[in-house]
């Protein structure tokens, strides 16, 4: 189910202990536009890039897609919304938050009050290798992911469902290890979405489905409710459909929505408007009660373009 509105006025009307995971990726406050330009290349001999081999190829925009990432005070705007993300995960749920280093350090001090410091499990680094350095500092090419369990002793990590990775030394640990591969720590390297990659849908801040999917896949089990309440172009939603969760998605952006609406055409999904809220959180509160109780939920009378929640 994607609902478009503010998402805290959203979330304020789910029910408690809805979703096993909750994974958000807010505004980072880097005090300017986020934007992105899409773009599409046509050899031509009188174009203004070279390619592959030397060939020359002519530009053309296609489209482009901008949202402000300035908040005053930052805290104020995300601290109400931990709260409701506390609330909203099952006892045995987690809640992974997604910034930069902006941020990070002002929403960990944040969640330890909210969760507890012992609910915190793991900072995740995500390092990545991409885009122009910085020619007066070390520059920063990593975002940071905050894991909180509501129950530090009773949590879901699929150990079996970990991706494996190459050693860098595979003539260390013997044919065996080195085929197998090994798990990561808390620093995952992967790249960005690549500007021209299948995987791109041109939204500002796209996060890469195989870092999702390792959440998803490690953090949950198939037929459990998600949650993604800063949906953007519904990363989150899709890693979590395509292995059998069912997803919850949020964003107030009308260009985001739009995303998600192509992107989700091959899923069964409702898309909820902001004037049919009190519908949608009647079935959020069915759907909720029917994870609980394994009954079967009926559709509600919503504004959407299928009956039924986000699902594969």
């Amino acid at each position: 189910m994607v609902h478009h509105g503010d998402n805290l006025d959203v979330i304020r009307d789910f029910p408690d202990a809805s979703f096993e995971l909750i994974y958000i990726d807010p505004p980072f406050n880097t005090g300017r536009a986020q934007s992105r330009t899409r773009i599409k290349t046509v050899q031509d001999e009188a174009g203004d890039r070279t390619g592959f081999q030397g060939k020359r190829y002519r530009t053309t925009v296609v489209g482009s897609s901008s949202y402000s990432d300035k908040f005053d005070d930052y805290l104020a705007f995300l601290i109400p919304r931990l709260e409701e993300a506390f609330r909203l995960l099952t006892p045995t749920g987690s809640f992974f938050l997604h910034l930069d280093y902006r941020e990070v350090h002002y929403a960990k001090v944040a969640l330890d009050q909210i969760f507890g410091r012992q609910s915190f499990i793991n900072e995740i680094i995500w390092a990545y290798d991409y885009g122009a350095r910085a020619t007066n500092r070390w520059s920063p090419k990593h975002d940071n992911i905050l894991w909180y369990a509501k129950n530090p002793a009773s949590y879901c990590f699929n150990y079996d469902e970990i991706d494996r990775i190459p050693y860098m030394a595979p003539s260390l640990v013997g044919e065996e290890k080195a085929a197998r591969g090994k798990t990561p720590t808390d620093a995952w390297w992967h790249t960005i979405v690549s500007p021209n990659g299948k995987e791109k849908t041109g939204y500002p801040t796209q996060k890469p489905l195989g870092i999702l999917t390792r959440i998803v896949r490690v953090h949950s089990a198939p037929g459990d409710r998600v949650l993604d309440f800063f949906a953007g172009s519904g990363s989150f939603g899709e890693a979590a459909a395509s292995f059998g969760r069912e997803a919850t998605l949020v964003d107030e952006s009308a260009e985001a929505i739009a995303v998600m609406r192509r992107r989700f055409e091959n899923f069964e999904t409702t898309f909820v408007v902001a004037d049919d809220q009190s519908a949608a959180s009647n079935l959020e509160a069915r759907i909720a009660s029917a994870a609980t109780t394994g009954g079967d939920v009926a559709s509600a009378n919503t504004n959407a373009d299928h009956p039924t929640p986000l699902r594969s």
